[in-house]
């Protein structure tokens, strides 16, 4: 297969370089960064649709723009649930009337997006979901619980798999809702302190909040369906923008090797090389995925592999460091918690890697039972 990019691709990249390097330091407020970006229609460009106030882009566009704003100095996007999730979903599934509604204010970067699927006990398992949508009419009455929720303290709207037959098992009698985050005493955002301090995930708590009965998306009874397109966009072009960050971490720690002396020893050495051919070849089969070549288990494959990866880079930059790593700053003291510095928090924080996002246990099975058709695992 042919990996490169046209001539009228690097004219794209071109552009897309030179705004980046125009706008992204004006602002560290991620909200009105959405909106930047929005307005100069650039949420949106791997739509199949425009109209909604966005640019669209060839998918080779598509990986020049979110590789060089992976190189960029541009804040982190907090939009990017509803563009690259939310939108797609109701491109597939929605009304006419909820994409005119939802799609325009996501383009624009004015409304953010959460996800509502985790629940306490059904992490992985989304058909085990508990939480319940109750019909009284014209608004759906929701109760429950969802946790690991990104961004949920940020955002204005949450797309929400409920379940709406209570008399259902399973994946049967699901509904994906569209709620409105802002219903004071009937939802509870609680933010979630991680090992690294910061608190990126929430608990989500419903109590007697209120839906739309037309911003059920699909229609009542099908969010099964709905759920699993929706995570068929989940890992796309952005997998290859976060290579980008991933190459620049392994950068960091080649050169912390080469300045510690720590390259010097053969073992580490080869971890180094390691960490950099398989990157390498994750690029290749990312490329080869977006390509239509990947088949029904590649965006498992592809989970497995990063996330493995990463952690392993976060394990390789401990090593590097030595016994420096464990350690806070010269002036630390019990009574002023220090910040983690870059090493340190990628450790931490890529723990999580093979857990989040669906464990490295769910990506196993769904490899085994849908691509080399093994019996499936009994359900308790």
């Amino acid at each position: 297969m042919d990996f490169g990019f046209t001539a009228e691709d690097e004219a794209f990249r071109g552009e897309a370089r030179e705004w980046l390097t125009t706008h992204a330091g004006a602002t560290h407020d991620r909200r009105a960064w959405e909106r930047t970006l929005g307005s100069a229609g650039w949420i949106g460009i791997g739509w199949p649709e425009s109209g909604y106030g966005n640019r669209t882009a060839t998918l080779t566009q598509q990986v020049a723009w979110a590789e060089e704003y992976a190189r960029s100095a541009a804040p982190a996007r907090s939009g990017h649930i509803g563009e690259n999730l939310l939108a797609p979903t109701l491109i597939a599934h929605g009304s006419d009337e909820q994409k005119a509604r939802f799609l325009p204010p996501v383009a624009a970067g004015e409304e953010l997006w959460c996800q509502g699927y985790s629940e306490p006990g059904a992490g992985s398992d989304l058909a085990g979901v508990r939480t319940s949508a109750v019909q009284e009419g014209a608004h759906y009455r929701i109760t429950g619980q969802k946790i690991w929720t990104s961004l949920a303290h940020e955002a204005d709207w949450c797309f929400v798999l409920a379940r709406t037959d209570p008399a259902s098992r399973r994946h049967q009698g699901l509904s994906f809702l569209l709620v409105p985050m802002d219903q004071p005493g009937r939802i509870e955002v609680r933010p979630i302190r991680q090992l690294t301090g910061t608190s990126d995930f929430n608990e989500v708590f419903f109590d007697g909040a209120r839906a739309r009965v037309e911003h059920v998306v699909g229609g009542e009874g099908n969010g099964w369906r709905v759920a699993m397109s929706l995570l068929g966009f989940e890992r796309g072009v952005s997998t290859l923008a976060q290579q980008i960050g991933f190459a620049e971490e392994l950068g960091r720690v080649v050169r912390a090797a080469l300045d510690t002396g720590a390259a010097d020893d053969p073992v580490l050495r080869d971890r180094l090389v390691r960490q950099w051919a398989e990157l390498r070849v994750m690029r290749w089969n990312a490329l080869r995925t977006l390509g239509g070549f990947g088949g029904p288990g590649a965006p498992s494959a592809a989970k497995l592999l990063w996330a493995g990866w990463h952690q392993r880079l976060g394990e390789l930059a401990m090593a590097v460091r030595g016994a420096a790593a464990s350690a806070g700053p010269a002036d630390w003291s019990p009574s002023a918690p220090y910040e983690l510095d870059a090493f340190q928090h990628l450790f931490l924080f890529s723990r999580a890697d093979t857990i989040y996002g669906g464990s490295d246990q769910v990506q196993r099975t769904i490899i085994a039972e849908r691509v080399l058709g093994l019996p499936r695992e009994p359900k308790g």
